[in-house]
């Protein structure tokens, strides 16, 4: 029975990666995942709508699911849908995050008042958006790194209400009840208002109404043009540049000059009525016509939509991150009862999640056409990834499960940052000038990052030998030399990577901004990781320190590490701050502190650390010379 445990585990692990693959399905009548497929131009990068609704949800509240005012739940199409389409029932839905006091107080409004006592709807906030608005103008020229909570909340709302408007602009006016209808009026009336304005500005007789009528929609057309989020409708065959995708407003207001609309806004002015008037079976033969009309001139970007689109449904990372809490735990259990089935069943489990993330790091690659790492979520997902590949070969060769502790502790760590950078926006987007080259981001920055997923692997590693032997009995001395001996062999890699990659990145520096060092903050962290590995070995080699020595200064190499991945970020100066952020900066403060109090723990006296009193259960007693032996 043993025997069968871990192949069991293994089939209901797989069954749980199975029912995430599933491909996306569509709720109701309407062909909502059809329209979420369709190509989209946001920020230089063709996407589906279906991520633009993700992303967009993801930075108003932090999550993907909207709960409608009558408790059905709605899938991201289906929100953006309404909020394209139906602005005044997408008002009332409650989506956007407050949690400041004094944010709220703004607004007259208590957490009672929201979804969840933080979620509220536009309704509830356009009653005071000159307010926010004014405070926004009085933080957005205050520098980040000095901004109080309020001024930062203010901005993060005001940010997002004015994207959430955007997205209603985007496609059809909002306050047009039959978008359709105007644009067919529109080409009716067009050569008269033509002829009516240009005889108004020759100072000659002309009709005033038509005049007008060309005017009045001539400035829908200028708000769309003006407001609009997305470049949704695509160059026309023969155009010069096949990539310069435009706005519905840009296309709208060439019909003067062509006198005649394009086929694309007359599409979604389409899906607008169909949507409104609540036409299934219309919505659904629009998706697979304008599809079909799509496929003949874009049919590479139209197959990345469509995988992208199940990506995003199967989130592979989410479900990566729930198999490393399996793995972990049932590494944990090992140590206690069934050490090889249950060490053996966690093996195939972290072996799985890191199938996984493999697949779905690969996939983004594939999308975005770029090596793995391009910005700090890639490069949480990519230290991750490589720990996790370097646990498996650990646990492959001492097979005590301290592999696949660390595998899930590191994985489930890993991926839970990644989740949280997730919320600042299309994790896919398009590369800074000074990162476009795939040569370096493939060598320097998969090198160095490779460099950081060690060095932290060493400290978590030191972990558990710490955890272990201070508060549990199970640290013998066989356990004990292979914790020591793998730290070891971890930052002796550690040390190579981190070398290679800092020198590979002063070689890009030097093509880039001339010059190979220049103590850049984030220069001066991949320094930092080189020197405190090198200090390790040497500490090691010179008889300086032993075991808990070397598990000491391997878990000061988790603070080194997160202050040159996260810290130098949130400095906001020298050539790498790009990368700025800082949000997370009390969430590194408590990290860096949990660590200093594990290394003040490792430095008890020996008669406080519990494997050292005794072992827990009754051993044989010793014969030969080795029963004189001190303990």
């Amino acid at each position: 029975m043993k025997k069968t445990i871990p192949w069991l585990v293994l089939l209901a692990t797989l069954a749980l990666v199975g029912v995430s693959l599933v491909p996306p399905h569509n709720p109701a009548e309407f062909d909502v995942t059809g329209f979420g497929r369709l190509p989209v131009l946001v920020n230089g990068r063709i996407k589906p709508f279906d991520t633009v609704a993700r992303t967009s949800l993801l930075q108003f509240q932090g999550r993907w699911s909207v709960t409608a005012p009558n408790g059905s739940e709605l899938t991201p199409e289906e929100w953006l849908l309404d909020v394209m389409f139906s602005g005044t029932v997408a008002d009332a839905y409650q989506t956007f995050e407050i949690v400041h006091p004094d944010v709220l107080a703004l607004f007259s409004l208590k957490p009672e008042d929201g979804a969840g006592k933080k979620r509220f709807s536009f309704v509830q906030l356009e009653k005071n958006l000159t307010e926010l608005e004014r405070q926004y103008k009085l933080a957005e020229p205050v520098e980040s790194a000095v901004r109080s909570s309020f001024q930062k909340a203010v901005i993060q709302l005001y940010n997002s209400l004015v994207l959430y408007q955007r997205l209603q602009h985007s496609l059809v006016p909002p306050d047009s009840e039959d978008f359709l209808a105007e644009l067919m009026s529109f080409q009716k009336a067009l050569p008269a208002g033509v002829a009516a304005m240009r005889a108004k500005q020759a100072g000659q007789p002309f009709d005033e109404a038509a005049a007008n009528q060309v005017t009045a929609i001539g400035e829908k057309f200028m708000q769309l043009e003006n407001y609009g989020y997305l470049l949704a409708i695509p160059p026309e065959a023969g155009a010069k540049d096949p990539t310069a995708w435009s706005k519905p407003g840009s296309a709208l207001l060439e019909t003067f000059a062509s006198g005649r609309i394009n086929p694309s806004v007359l599409t979604y002015a389409a899906f607008a009525r169909t949507w409104r008037q609540h036409q299934p079976a219309q919505f659904n033969e629009l998706v697979a016509l304008y599809r079909d009309a799509l496929q003949k001139r874009f049919a590479p970007q139209l197959v990345k939509c469509d995988v992208e689109v199940r990506f995003n449904s199967a989130d592979p990372f989410w479900t990566s991150m729930l198999v490393y809490i399996g793995a972990f735990l049932l590494a944990l259990f090992s140590w206690l009862k069934w050490p090889e089935v249950l060490g053996r069943s966690a093996f195939y489990v972290v072996a799985l999640a890191w199938l996984l993330a493999t697949a779905g790091i690969v996939t983004r690659m594939w999308l975005e056409g770029r090596p793995p790492v391009t910005n700090l979520y890639s490069s949480a997902l990519f230290v991750g990834w490589g720990a996790v590949a370097l646990c498996l070969v650990l646990e492959t060769i001492f097979k005590n499960a301290i592999g696949s502790v660390a595998a899930g502790l590191v994985g489930f760590s890993t991926l839970l940052i990644a989740h949280y950078l997730s919320f600042s926006g299309d994790t896919l987007e398009m590369m800074r000038a000074v990162l476009d080259s795939n040569f370096w981001l493939a060598t320097h920055v998969v090198v160095v990052a490779t460099g950081y997923a060690a060095t932290f692997l060493s400290g978590f590693l030191a972990l558990i030998y710490i955890f272990r032997g201070v508060f549990t009995r199970s640290l013998d001395k066989a356990t004990a030399d292979s914790l020591a001996r793998m730290v070891y062999g971890i930052v002796c890699f550690a040390t190579l990577f981190s070398l290679v990659g800092t020198v590979l990145g002063g070689i890009w520096a030097d093509q880039s901004w001339g010059r190979f060092w220049g103590w850049d903050p984030k220069e001066n962290g991949a320094l930092i990781i080189v020197i405190w590995n090198a200090i390790i070995l040497h500490a090691r080699w010179g008889g300086l320190v032993k075991q808990r020595g070397l598990m000491c200064l391997a878990v000061f190499g988790n603070v080194v590490t997160s202050w040159s991945w996260f810290g130098v970020n949130m400095l906001g100066v020298g050539l790498h701050s790009y990368g700025f952020m800082d949000a997370a900066f009390w969430w590194l403060v408590a990290f860096v502190a949990s660590q200093l109090v594990i290394i003040g723990l490792a430095n008890l006296p020996l008669e406080k650390w519990r494997s050292f009193q005794g072992p827990t259960v009754a051993t044989p007693p010793m014969r030969g010379p080795m029963a004189k032996a001190p303990a």
